[in-house]
């Protein structure tokens, strides 16, 4: 049995043939469903204000049309010039161009425009739907319409137009009112002429239609205060030159000295103060719902769409700056546009940043302050609290030292009592003994110094000091303690080992507060050997290699832990049995505060030596 197979290469002519056939067809298909479209402008694509009506209408048209768009734009010249010779040329210019192209509507833009199209109509176009746009009801000759056309018209107010700027500008004494001279424009002069003419009472107008352009900016340049400017056409000035409106416009701004009004939005956003237009987006929407109407094969003549007046009044912030225009003077609902922002919405962001740097820091710093002020009472409290335990030390030692206090002053009371006896004895004599007197007098009087100077010592060492430094002797301080203690080495037979190096410095300091370290220091290496044998008390002065004073305290006693010789300095730490752990605290304290340091080491036969070091100068 044979199988028959197809052949490739007729089975790809066939699919290539077919794609094409397809192609073809949907070509077809979109030539008949598009939509031929003829623009005819009364100046130009790009004359203002008409070129931005007509490209609203192009959006707008781009925007709702479901059919693709076929859009051609011609435009007439003689509109633009003061001859009014007949279009002939261009009217059949235009019949050879469509003899065979049928359009499926014409959108006049303009009074030429439309007026052109009504006038050749039957000529040209005698089936093809018209629509009538950006033109005054005025300018429309509603009798002549066909059923064919439609029309959507604007209606210009000039009396509302002259009355915002008198709102506006209540001071306003002369409107100069810019216009040309050709056939439209003069068309134009003798309307508002008359629709302003009610308004003559109250101001004057000056008309610039007889005036070429370049004595308009002169005249502009020139206008007596009170005055403002309402811009019309101009499209051919008295001198036949043809113009740009808005190219002319803004030269017109650069020297005029009076602010400029309109009557439409086209002009919107530079030289213009602002009012009540004929809004641009507006009539380009309506138009183009009508054109979509009518390329839907909706009969034009039943399309009536009211004329665009003028829309909601919007004014331009800056020339209202420029020009001293208050906001309170604006029609009820105006909007304000290209109003410049203020600093705040300019710089929000970075405001804020800085305003809420500018609160981060208050806060920082008032946190600061309040911790520095805090912390200047916890150290007045401490050093109140340092002073008190200082005392304290101070009244317990001399609690400690009361036997060898009261022995100190007892032997020179008791020498005295003794000698006054014997003086007494030695002038009872038949023949007193002047010599022997005199002398226990003298006695006498030296035990009464030694004793006040006893008391003297005494009390200067547990007064509550103040922070008062002084140049102090070191080696005197250190002989008045050992003076004190000299009982307490007798009762537990310690014997002195005393070098003072009498060329040292003196060193600047609070006497009361050294003499307690001091102290201190001996007496706890006296309670230190009591348990102990030998005992003997080394005290040592000298100048060290630093250049200060240094004072070692060393004893035979019971020693120190080494694991304890980093606390012994530390508060409430302490070895003895009764001891409060403040006394060595404290020197340390005492001796830190001096620009000194303290320390300890183990003696060199056992026992301990407390050292400390105190500058020769303050720091």
């Amino acid at each position: 049995m044979t199988t028959c197979r197809p052949n490739r290469r007729l089975v790809s002519i066939t699919a290539g043939i077919i794609s094409l056939f397809t192609l073809f067809t949907c070509a077809t298909a979109w030539a008949a469903e598009s939509k031929r479209v003829m623009l005819l402008h009364s100046f130009g694509p790009d004359f203002k204000p008409w070129s931005e009506y007509a490209k609203a209408i192009r959006e707008e048209l781009d925007r709702r049309s479901p059919w693709p768009l076929d859009l051609r734009e011609h435009s007439l010249e003689n509109a633009r010039s003061s001859d009014e010779n007949p279009e002939g040329p261009f009217v059949e210019y235009l019949r050879s161009l469509f003899a065979k192209q049928r359009l499926d509507l014409i959108v006049s833009i303009g009074a030429p425009a439309a007026a052109f199209v009504q006038r050749h109509r039957q000529q040209l176009f005698p089936t093809t739907p018209m629509l009538l746009a950006v033109v005054d009801q005025r300018r429309v000759q509603y009798s002549v319409l066909t059923a064919n056309d439609a029309v959507v018209a604007v209606s210009i107010n000039y009396f509302g137009a002259v009355e915002n700027i008198l709102r506006v500008l209540p001071d306003t004494k002369n409107v100069a009112v810019v216009i040309g001279s050709s056939p439209i424009e003069k068309f134009w002069r003798e309307e508002i002429g008359k629709e302003v003419q009610p308004l003559t009472d109250r101001i004057a107008f000056t008309w610039y239609n007889h005036l070429s352009f370049e004595e308009i900016l002169k005249h502009a340049a020139a206008l007596p205060p009170q005055s403002a400017i309402f811009w019309e056409l101009m499209i051919v000035d008295a001198a036949g030159v043809v113009h740009d409106e808005g190219k002319a416009l803004a030269r017109l701004y650069a020297v005029a000295n009076a602010p400029i009004f309109t009557y439409t939005d086209a002009f919107f956003g530079r030289e213009i103060v602002g009012g009540p237009h004929v809004p641009v987006r507006e009539h380009g929407q309506q138009v183009a719902e009508a054109a979509v109407r009518i390329l839907n094969g909706e009969r034009p003549s039943d399309i009536k769409i009211s004329p665009v007046g003028f829309g909601t009044p919007k004014f331009d912030w800056r020339e209202m700056q420029r020009w001293g225009i208050s906001e309170s003077r604006l029609p009820p609902g105006s909007e304000i546009l290209f109003r410049e922002p203020t600093a705040w919405e300019r710089h929000r962001v970075a405001m804020l940043g800085g305003l809420a740097a500018l609160l981060f820091q208050a806060a920082l710093i008032g946190f600061l302050i309040h911790e520095h002020r805090r912390r200047h009472l916890a150290e007045v409290s401490a050093r109140h609290a340092m002073a008190e335990l200082t005392h304290m030390n101070r009244v317990a030692t001399a609690g400690e030292l009361s036997g060898s206090i009261a022995h100190e002053i007892n032997q020179p009371l008791t020498g005295m009592v003794l000698r006054a006896i014997a003086a007494r004895r030695w002038l009872a004599k038949d023949r007193p003994d002047i010599d022997k007197a005199r002398e226990a007098l003298d006695q006498i009087e030296a035990a009464g110094h030694r004793a006040s100077d006893i008391i003297k010592n005494i009390r200067s060492m547990f007064r509550k000091d103040t922070q008062d430094k002084t140049q102090v002797d070191i080696n005197k301080l250190i002989r008045t303690v050992l003076e004190l203690v000299h009982i307490d080495l007798r009762k537990y037979h310690i014997d002195l080992d005393s070098r003072l190096d009498d060329q040292i410095p003196p060193v600047l300091g609070n006497q009361v507060q050294l003499q307690q370290v001091i102290l201190n220091l001996i007496m706890n290496a006296i309670d230190s050997m009591r348990s102990v044998q030998p005992r003997v008390l080394s005290v040592k002065s000298k100048l060290n290699e630093h250049d200060s004073v240094q004072v070692s305290i060393e004893d035979t006693g019971i020693g120190i832990e080494p694991v304890n010789l980093d606390q012994i300095f530390k508060p409430l730490f302490t070895t003895k049995d009764r001891g409060m752990g403040m006394g060595l605290s404290i020197c340390r304290s005492i001796i830190e505060g001096h620009e000194g340091k303290i320390w300890v080491t183990a003696g060199n036969t056992g026992g301990t030596i407390f050292h400390f070091e105190l500058p020769t100068k303050t720091v």
